[in-house]
């Protein structure tokens, strides 16, 4: 007998040791949350001591991937039940929650939605993406108002009616609107009652959305801001419209500005305040660098924002009548820029676009790279004649190089 003992403590030291079970809950919990939810839930068959690890999650992430395996596992006929019986097992605080809704029934239900807006109001949710995929749009509660902890915000293909008064979110950092639509007005209100707002991403926000240049200067710490000039609530748009909207954001870092294909500036009545911003990095969409006023902006922005690192240019091709600009800016009066990377897209080769180039390479002497990615309706001997043009050009740095794509 004794000698059976002795043998069986002699092979325990062999039997390996369930290191993850002995680990701090807080340890597994983060190791849970970097799987999908899916396969974090599925933990709770593998032993008696696993079977509740799952509920301390505090990342939920109900994708398109989820739904797939959901509709393999359990069918199309109930997943909103499934969802609302998962999250009254969650213990703990939610950080992160993300939603797909419409590909399968009951996650665009209105009633489902309540509920599930209401859990997440009483768990601290900071992390939150809400999403229709099937083209409706989906109606959200004003209980989204009560996440006063929420950091992240983003909402794709929604509608909601806010409160007559609105709270806000004092602690959010960034809010991305894609294809959401609200009452005239409530935006620009909501975005004063951001106070801490850092990144706003609103370039695909649905029509007629407007907002006033006033409301985008109490957002005072912003850093991020991506829009499209249309959303500007402006009698007209003029080149010094957008100088005042800079001016009004003194943390700005990042500007991406869509144009949309007609988009036109009008003619600046006023004189335009150059504002000593600390941008960095500027991107233009869907720009026509065949108007005249267009491309005199660029060259604005260029010149005065001085702190200006990274320029990104995706163009619209000009209208045949279009007219290159008719004077291009002396050598003598070419500023000194701080750009170390450029990239253009669909470049055609047109005088304008060349003169654009032509001023950045003669005007930046800290210049990496230039990435050209021509038009696909370019032919291949109005390429080499592109090319050709950009290898005469003068570059003032000595490192700069040019790859034409």
């Amino acid at each position: 007998m004794m000698k059976l003992t002795d043998l069986t403590r002699k092979a325990s030291k062999f039997v390996p040791q369930d290191f993850i079970s002995n680990m701090p809950d807080n340890v597994v919990t983060n190791i849970l949350d970097r799987l999908p939810l899916q396969h974090a839930v599925r933990t709770s068959i593998l032993s008696r001591n696993w079977r509740f690890k799952w509920t301390t999650l505090t990342q939920l992430v109900f994708d398109e991937k989820f739904f797939e395996y959901l509709t393999k596992t359990k069918g199309k006929s109930n997943c909103g039940g499934i969802i609302s019986r998962l999250l009254l097992q969650i213990k703990g605080v939610v950080e992160k929650f993300v939603l797909s809704m419409g590909k399968v029934k009951g996650t665009n239900d209105v009633e489902n939605i309540n509920h599930w807006i209401l859990f997440l109001s009483t768990k601290s949710i900071k992390d939150l993406t809400l999403r229709s995929v099937n083209g409706i749009p989906v109606k959200l509660p004003t209980h989204l108002f009560s996440c006063l902890e929420l950091k992240h915000l983003k909402l794709t293909n929604c509608c909601f009616h806010p409160p007559h008064s609105i709270p806000g979110f004092p602690n959010l950092l960034s809010l991305k609107l894609c294809v959401v639509k609200f009452e005239s007005g409530i935006l620009g209100e909501i975005l004063t009652r951001c106070p801490s707002l850092e990144i706003l991403d609103m370039r695909h926000l649905l029509y007629p959305h407007k907002v006033k240049l006033v409301d985008f200067a109490k957002s005072e710490n912003l850093k991020i801001l991506s829009l499209c000039l249309y959303h500007i609530d402006a009698v007209a748009i003029r080149s010094s419209t957008i100088f005042e909207l800079v001016g009004f954001l003194p943390k700005l870092q990042e500007l991406d500005l869509v144009f949309l294909e007609n988009y036109k500036l009008t003619e600046s009545g006023a004189t335009m305040r150059f504002p000593a911003a600390c941008l960095k990095a500027l991107k233009l969409s869907d720009i026509n660098l065949g108007n005249v006023m267009l491309l005199s902006c660029v060259f604005e922005m260029i010149r005065h924002f001085p702190n200006l690192h990274t320029l990104e240019i995706t163009t619209v091709i000009p209208k045949r009548d279009a007219h290159p600009i008719p004077n291009p800016i002396p050598e003598v009066e070419y500023n000194t820029t701080g750009l170390r990377s450029v990239v253009f897209r669909y470049f055609a080769g047109s005088e304008n676009e060349v003169c654009l180039i032509k001023y950045i390479l003669a005007c930046s002497p800290f210049l990496e790279k230039i990435v050209i990615h021509s038009h696909w309706s370019l032919a291949s001997d109005e390429r080499l004649m592109f090319t050709m043009k950009l290898l005469k050009l003068r570059r003032a740095s000595t490192v700069a190089e040019i790859d034409f794509d």
